[in-house]
């Protein structure tokens, strides 16, 4: 027979396994920060510098971005959806300078007395600019390889719905980045999203009144409240979307946290059960020492049995040996009925790990689905707030067109009357006012209907 040795037992760990959904919002910019490596990047021949770069500085980069974007370098645009925008990036950013910065610039140059100071055109003056990028490149994604590697193309094209509400989030989190293009690759193993825009900086009293200020818009405090914000409710959205209830994985060092599993009550009170079993456990595990150096004890035994003269399949044993065996077995016996119970215990112990994990997933599901609500909650009762003041004052605004309406209508009345009285009236009849009404007539100031009211009786003086 054959003894083996026993090893020590500790708590196994938990078998839940809950899939979780990493979230990435990268806004491009230089990594070498260096004034003279984008100095470099605008003024070389080429537009760009070798230096680690992924901002869009100037047209030739902006350009490069299309190309990348849209996939024009390989004419393989069958899985690049684009949800705003053409497919002429150059184009749409340049259409967001016109439509949000031409306005300014023509106040800008109108208070300049000397030409050479007037931008001409504005998307060309901050291209060729060293200090201002053009424009800015965001990209998003949900998932990463290991996730999508396993999903098919029909499973993957369902994030264009969840995409369509991050560039809606966006626009209504940050109304100062005008969006210019949003596309989603699908042709890559995680599907991801390109959003280009133009971050507005309003307000401004020198130089602009509006104008182009990517570091006024996105500081490193907006960014990181921009980021949380988003992450919320891109999470309910593919939940929403996919039928699905996962979580996002925690956010790494440097970032709000999330709720951890030992952060709450019930689940510490199971923790400091387990520690208290420490004792039991170590216990045993000196049990286990003493019982493995029995058993080396015990081989030696068996290993030097004498074999009978009558048989040599049968072994002397003295009854010391025997009981020190029976002794070791009940030993044996006694020992792995307590590792038995207390496996169950550990196991017992996991169960209720797991099944707070399971519901803490759950819990933070549900928060984050709240916060996300909540944030679209905010900020639509921001943008209410907006509307009623720009309602409030349009009122004021049409109350006082109409008092003015109502005022150049009495006056204009009044000069009816008064030509009336100088054309018609006896004691007041003159003829040179018929010149000065058909002078007012030829300059369209009267129309055919006032010169009606004019030459009729029944508007004299007396009626």
């Amino acid at each position: 027979m054959a003894l083996e040795k026993t090893s020590k037992i500790y708590p196994q760990k938990g078998a839940c396994i809950i899939e979780k959904l990493a979230y990435s919002f990268h806004l491009g910019s230089d990594k070498n920060k260096k004034p003279i490596s984008r100095i470099k990047a605008k003024s070389n021949i080429s537009k760009t510098t070798s230096l680690s770069n992924n901002a869009i500085q100037n047209l030739k980069q902006l350009s490069r971005a299309e190309k990348h974007n849209y996939r024009k370098y390989d004419n393989d645009d069958e899985d690049v959806i684009i949800i705003k925008g053409t497919s002429n990036l150059v184009k749409d950013v340049k259409d967001v300078y016109i439509k949000e910065l031409e306005k300014s610039k023509l106040e800008y140059n109108n208070k300049q007395t000397r030409d050479d100071r007037k931008i001409v055109d504005y998307f060309n003056h901050i291209s060729n600019s060293s200090k201002i990028d053009l424009a800015c490149e965001i990209i998003i994604e949900l998932g990463n390889k290991k996730y999508w590697d396993t999903k098919d193309i029909n499973f993957k094209k369902k994030m264009t719905t969840v995409y369509e509400e991050q560039v809606k989030d966006l626009e209504m989190l940050l109304p100062s980045f005008k969006v210019s293009s949003a596309i989603i690759h699908y042709d890559e193993t995680s599907p991801h999203l390109h959003i280009v825009g133009i971050p507005i900086q309003n307000g401004n009293k020198n130089g602009m009144s509006k104008k182009v200020g990517k570091s006024t818009v996105f500081t490193k405090e907006s960014l990181k409240v921009i980021q949380d914000k988003m992450r919320s409710m891109c999470i309910e959205a593919f939940n929403n979307e996919y039928h699905l209830n996962l979580n996002l994985k925690e956010k790494k060092k440097g970032r709000n946290k999330d709720i951890r599993v030992s952060d709450m009550d019930n689940y510490m009170e199971f923790t400091e059960k387990i520690e208290k079993n420490k004792k039991i456990l170590e216990e045993a595990n000196r049990k286990n020492e003493k019982l493995n150096i029995k058993s080396e004890e015990r081989m030696e035994t068996i290993s030097n049995l004498k074999t009978t003269k009558i048989n040599r399949n049968s072994y002397i044993l003295s009854l010391k040996e025997k009981e020190k065996l029976e002794e070791y077995i009940k030993e044996v016996k006694t020992i792995t009925v307590g590792y038995k119970e207390f496996n169950e215990f550990i196991l017992s112990i996991n169960k209720i790990k797991d099944d707070f994990e399971k519901q803490n997933e759950k819990i933070k599901l549900y928060k984050e689905n709240e916060r996300s609500l909540s944030i679209k909650g905010l900020e639509l009762n921001k943008q209410l707030k907006i509307k009623e003041e720009c309602i409030d004052n349009l009122e004021k605004e049409n109350y006082n067109l109409k008092s003015i309406v109502y005022d150049l209508k009495d006056r204009f009345k009044k000069l009816i009357k008064f030509l009336n009285k100088k054309l018609f009236h006896r004691s007041h009849r003159d003829e040179k006012y018929k010149e000065i009404v058909k002078d007012l007539s030829d300059a369209d100031i009267f129309t055919k209907n006032d010169l009606r009211n004019i030459y009729t009786k029944e508007n004299e003086l007396e009626r």
